[in-house]
């Protein structure tokens, strides 16, 4: 059971955030669930539920990188060539490249990561960050 239960994302527009997130949570293995007017889920095994939501009003206001609230979802992946796998689809999808996939020594010598954002400004990194070597 994962301590996290779900994640709930209000995105711009539902219909867009489906087009948006579901190559890239199909890429990773998650399975769509329920979806109504409101909202759209997808699941995969035990891991944390992930829910876009529509938003509460009519002119949403996108959300600011840096501003109090939600800085950037990342997804491990099992290598470097996964987290290019997995930019390349979502930039696809229509996600906008933020940092295309690069080393990140400042957090580890190991660290390999990109990062992408949505229409509203929604930012996921995909990274590689193997285990020492003992």
């Amino acid at each position: 059971m994962p301590l996290l239960d779900h994640l709930g994302i209000t995105v711009t527009d539902l219909e867009r955030g489906r087009a948006q997130f579901a190559p890239v949570l199909a890429a990773l293995g998650f399975a769509i669930g329920h979806g109504d007017d409101h909202s759209l889920s997808w699941n995969k095994d035990d891991e944390t539920e992930l829910i876009l939501m529509a938003p509460r009003d009519d002119d949403p206001e996108p959300h600011r990188h840096g501003r109090v609230g939600w800085q950037h979802l990342a997804f491990a992946v099992g290598s470097r060539e996964d987290v290019e796998r997995l930019h390349t689809i979502a930039v696809t999808a229509g996600w906008t490249p933020v940092r295309e996939p690069k080393e990140y020594p400042r957090f580890t010598e190991r660290y390999y990561a990109s990062f992408v954002e949505d229409d509203g400004g929604i930012r996921i990194e995909f990274m590689h960050n193997p285990p020492r070597d003992v």
